[in-house]
């Protein structure tokens, strides 16, 4: 295995910089970057713990669900969900965040990074409301840099291209559930019976 360990060893195998291209990350929300968070209906928020350990969530919502509030501080709710509260933890230890909003159609992307806090603000919480519901609470991006990320990676995936999808691949979180517990078969239907109604019923 031919281990990269120096910066030197890494501009050897991918070549050196390309001049100048580094000018597109700017230290806040320029109208390009507004305009696409306005449209932008998923995120993918990166935290980590404060020894480093990462994780990345997936928020989503109706386009224009994060509210930029100037050009350096946006804010995206939390809407119901699973309770575990990896990126909370992970920002109260440590509020290094990497934010990456998509736009389906659009194959680039816009990266977004900063730190991040955590507030409970009646008003700020009714502001974010959807379905009829305050967000249950709002993380707040203090922006430090953003840029738009070229579109080779969704190219080459064909991510945009319902062609080149196949079949839907089915997740079964009751199968997943009783192969670890060795539960009957009707545990998996009864999981997956309840996932599907918090589907339907807790968005």
């Amino acid at each position: 295995m031919q281990l990269i360990q120096t910066e030197a060893e890494l501009r050897d195998v991918i070549g050196a910089e390309i001049p100048g291209l580094a000018e597109k990350n700017q230290p806040r929300l320029n109208q390009f970057a507004i305009d696409f968070i306005a449209k932008s209906p998923f995120l993918v928020l990166s935290t980590a713990d404060g020894d480093g350990r990462i994780d990345a969530s997936p928020k989503g919502d109706g386009p224009g669900f994060v509210l930029v509030e100037d050009e350096r501080h946006l804010v995206i709710p939390d809407r119901p969900g699973n309770r575990l509260a990896y990126g909370h933890h992970n920002i109260l230890a440590n509020p290094r965040v990497g934010v990456l909003f998509m736009l389906p159609g659009t194959p680039e992307t816009l990266r977004v990074n900063g730190k991040a806090s955590l507030t409970a603000d009646p008003g700020l919480l009714e502001r974010l409301a959807a379905r009829g519901k305050p967000a249950v609470l709002a993380i707040r991006v203090e922006v430090e840099e953003v840029f738009f990320h070229c579109a080779k990676a969704f190219l080459r995936g064909r991510v945009w291209k319902p062609e080149s999808w196949g079949e839907k691949h089915e997740v079964s979180f009751g199968k997943m559930f009783a192969a670890q517990r060795n539960a009957p078969a009707e545990t998996a239907d009864a999981i997956d019976a309840a996932v599907e109604a918090d589907y339907r019923d807790n968005l």
